[in-house]
């Protein structure tokens, strides 16, 4: 059997479209993963604190918005939403430099805009989530999201360490006007695409009230043998990791006096793990078992986060990089196993909401990690958040492990879910 991940061009058109917006959406994420707390820290001069209510507001938009997010988009055309909220978040980034041009620049500024185009993340990634099926059908889950992983990955490996560089040559504020370009492109690549199926169109709208949708979706999740522990293994990682990431900008720019491109390189380095993760996820799957590789990559790596708290100038800071890379590594196999099983045992009309619990669990946990990371440096000091996060992360595959998942077959070969 061959595992070879399939090239764009082989797909069917309107997924083409989908994967060239997803390229350049994600190539401006990367510099502007790096120029926001970089232009906190080195511009407006942020504490520790306000560095960690800035990662905090980045992601708090799952929290506020996040489970009704998935019954409008249940209820809307999935493509209309994802370039709305690409348009919204090119103005909100280049309010940005703009503001910085005119000597206008606040904090303020700052956490408005990373609110704001939070929630239209939101909205665009669970409308991109929830289009998929439609775009490949669902027999192609696997390999459709090992190829957007594997991309997303090669982007984050190049464009984490090109974009600090970057921010360093041309400044935070001009690097995120990048960003903004981004979006712009990804809008327009997303008009191309002409759906191929109703779903999602605003002609097959879910019965009952908005109540009771948004608690359809909450119970398919958290109800499911299968998904509740992949929802809380998933959430406890970003939980810690997250913790380690927010405060990496003031452990290297501040502690360690590096610059921002040795904070893009060692970023980069979980680029590295992430694509060898997203490519490695399918043979292992095959050789192990999907439920195996869902959680002993997870048992693997658990010291790595150990070698992240120790990182240091000269040979600890490579294997620091190493243990990033570890850490990466796991989550790549867990993203392409774990985002197709949640496809595929999800009916067409409960997608934007199951996905829109998934994200307001996952990514509510990292806003929550991020403030929880701003108080432990503040009062802690740096270095605090950096162990919590590793000792969290050595335990998150045991809800996989104590539930049905362990013995998960092909989500490919699940029977599909009842509408």
């Amino acid at each position: 059997m061959t595992t070879t991940v399939p090239a764009a061009t082989r797909w069917p058109r309107p997924f083409r479209y989908v994967y060239a917006a997803n390229l350049t959406e994600s190539l401006g994420f990367q510099v502007g993963y790096l120029a926001v707390p970089v232009l906190a820290v080195s511009v407006l001069a942020a504490t520790p604190g306000q560095v960690g209510l800035l990662a905090a507001l980045s992601t708090a938009a799952f929290l506020l918005v996040g489970l009704p997010a998935g019954v409008w988009v249940d209820r809307s055309p999935r493509r209309t939403v994802m370039v709305a909220a690409d348009l919204a978040r090119a103005a909100l980034y280049a309010s940005i430099p703009l503001a910085w041009w005119a000597d206008a620049l606040t904090l303020g500024q700052l956490y408005a805009v990373v609110l704001l185009t939070g929630v239209g993340t939101v909205f665009g990634d669970v409308a991109a989530q929830s289009f998929l099926p439609e775009l490949v059908g669902r027999d192609r889950l696997v390999a459709a999201n090992s190829l957007l992983m594997t991309t997303n990955a090669g982007i984050q490996i190049g464009g984490r360490g090109f974009g600090g560089l970057l921010v360093q040559w041309l400044g935070a504020p001009l690097a995120l006007a990048l960003n903004a370009v981004a979006h712009l492109l990804s809008a327009l690549a997303l008009t191309r695409v002409r759906p191929i199926a109703t779903v999602g169109t605003g002609r097959d709208r879910p019965a009952g009230g908005f109540g009771r949708q948004l608690a359809e979706g909450v119970r398919h999740v958290l109800g499911s043998p299968l998904l509740r522990p992949l929802a809380v293994s998933l959430a406890g990682i970003n939980l810690t990791v997250n913790l380690m990431t927010t405060m990496l900008p003031v452990v290297f720019l501040r502690d360690l006096g590096l610059g921002a491109g040795a904070l893009g390189l060692f970023l980069g380095a979980g680029g590295v793990g992430a694509l060898l993760g997203a490519v490695t996820a399918r043979p292992l799957a095959t050789r192990i078992g999907h439920g195996r590789a869902l959680w002993l990559p997870g048992l693997l790596v658990a010291p790595a986060g150990a070698l992240v708290a120790l990182v240091d100038t000269g040979a600890w800071l490579w294997l620091a990089g190493l243990g990033w890379l570890a850490l990466a590594w796991r989550t790549g196999i867990g993203n392409v196993i774990g985002v197709s099983l949640r496809q595929r045992a999800t009916p067409d009309a409960l997608l934007g909401r199951m996905n829109a619990t998934f994200r307001f669990l996952l990514t509510g946990a990292i806003a929550v990690g991020a403030g929880l990371a701003g108080l432990l440096g503040q009062y802690a000091g740096p270095r605090t958040p950096l162990w919590v996060g590793a000792i969290g992360a050595a335990l998150t595959w045991l809800p996989l492990y104590r539930s049905p998942v362990r013995t998960l077959p092909d989500p490919d070969r699940l029977p599909p879910a009842a509408g």
